[in-house]
């Protein structure tokens, strides 16, 4: 793992243009003194002594600590963390939901064994060490094995993987290029179950100190060692933007007995029985189970007048839905997907990391009743991702933190979101479009025929299926 604070220098326009740099803390004091004077920027900037930019800090408001959190958020820092876990980068980005950035997408990336991290830092111990190996190697064996298959698949008949006519008809080298990256992602969306949630990715998070400080916190109380070095790397590059940060990104009690108790529950209900992981089960899928709630603001209900002037997923939606309180969730989606409905910034999401089955794609076998061997191929496959799964709960159920590094992708868990219907109807414009991830557009629909058995009036006015390709 390598976590690099990378700083932003001003453009060549901007130094024609005479406009001032300003370092993180600086850019955070300016803006603070505006809350104490109205002497305008300039006057500002006169503070500044170029030689000593840190000391110019105080003399343009002197923070102590920043004086309140809204001061560390106008301080933006910028961190690329290489190498980390796949469930590490998850649970970076659910406990950063706004945060700007990026990570290593298995929709574009074949990956091979070496991607696996060693078990010692990620907390294995040390007698579990060669089953975990063991098992994590024919996970990568079903996953080069199955994405052989969907290429396969994908070059036999390529009406399966929804590629527009045009694109297909286009004899062009841009449109045979893009033609080329959809059938690869077609293959790869469907192999990824069987990636390691331990098998290593990049990410890049642009946010604020606060932010940065937040999440160190949260790394610092986590039970899980890479959790902890991640939170180690991050304060030490901190340091270079906003060191006067540094004393508050540190482990805070209130979140490692929060994280106690909540796992505490998880384990309880991962005593419990999961027929789908059990040995000898019918199929180690279990049904994704959607659900909705909707709590609509009081006054008469005018959802279809609120989409009246909804021509794009940006556009605008009237006040009843922006006030319509919606909670939705499904009872076992896979964390690939999981991965991708965590990143939506609003509201509140919550995934109890209890596993309840694995899912590997048969579903999108095309013609399954002309194909029963590829069934078969695909089923002997999920045992690797039913016995890691089961290992999991197992592990899960004896209290080992370190038992969500047995698990695959392709790992099912409960999954809830809560939002307004506004951003519930852009979620799912969103994630059904051209190209998106079938599995998660097909969870999407799920709950929007659950809206619609309600509100039959907005069908057709929600524009499911209208994003551009990915």
């Amino acid at each position: 793992m390598k976590v690099t604070q990378v700083a932003i220098r001003p453009t060549e326009s901007s130094n024609a243009a005479g406009r001032p740099a300003l370092t993180p803390e600086l850019l955070a004091a300016s803006g603070a003194r505006y809350s104490r004077n109205n002497e305008g920027l300039e006057a500002i900037l006169g503070k500044i002594d170029p030689e000593n930019l840190d000391r110019s800090v105080e003399s343009i408001f002197r923070m102590i600590d920043y004086g309140h959190q809204s001061i560390a958020d106008m301080v933006p820092v910028a961190m690329f963390l290489d190498g980390v876990s796949i469930w590490l980068a998850y649970t970076i980005w659910a406990l950063c939901p706004t945060a700007g950035g990026q990570e290593s997408s298995t929709r574009y990336l074949r990956l091979e064994v070496d991607a696996l991290g060693e078990p010692e830092p990620l907390g294995i111990p040390a007698d579990q060490a060669a089953a975990w190996r063991s098992l994590m190697a024919q996970a990568f064996q079903a996953y080069q094995e199955v994405l052989a298959y969907w290429e396969q698949v994908a070059a036999e008949d390529p009406a399966v993987t929804r590629i527009p006519g045009d694109l297909l008809r286009d004899p062009g080298p841009s449109a045979a290029r893009t033609v080329a990256r959809m059938k690869r992602n077609y293959a790869f969306d469907r192999a990824r179950y069987f990636l390691p949630a331990a098998a290593r990715t990049n990410l890049m998070l642009l946010m604020s100190a606060r932010g940065w400080v937040s999440l160190c916190q949260h790394l610092f109380s986590h039970p899980l060692p890479e959790a902890r070095e991640a939170a180690a790397q991050i304060r030490e590059e901190l340091r270079l933007a906003a060191p006067r940060m540094l004393k508050h990104a540190e482990a805070k009690a209130s979140i490692e007995h929060g994280i106690a108790e909540e796992m505490s529950l998880w384990r309880d209900d991962a005593r419990g029985e999961a027929s789908h992981l059990a040995p000898g089960s019918p199929d180690s899928e279990k049904p994704s189970g959607a659900w909705l709630e909707v709590m609509p603001a009081p006054g008469p209900e005018r959802f279809a007048g609120d989409l009246k002037y909804h021509d794009n997923r940006y556009a605008w939606f009237g006040a009843g839905l922006r006030r319509c309180a919606v909670r939705f969730g499904w009872e076992a989606v896979t964390m690939a997907e999981i991965r991708d409905l965590n990143r939506h910034r609003t509201g509140t999401r919550y995934c109890p990391l209890v596993p309840q089955g694995f899912y590997y794609a048969a579903d999108q076998v095309p013609s399954p009743g002309q194909r029963a061997e590829d069934l078969d191929r695909l089923r002997q496959a999920a045992e690797v991702g039913r016995a890691a799964a089961a290992r999991g709960r197992e592990l899960l159920a004896a209290g080992d933190p370190s038992y969500v590094y047995w698990t695959l992708l392709g790992t099912q868990y409960p999954f809830e979101h809560t939002t307004t219907a506004d951003k519930f109807i852009y979620e799912a414009e969103l994630r059904t479009g051209v190209g998106a991830h079938f599995r998660y557009a097909h969870q999407l629909r799920e709950a929007l025929e659950l809206w619609y058995a309600r509100y039959p009036e907005t069908r057709g006015l929600i524009l499911e299926g209208s994003a551009e390709p990915e």
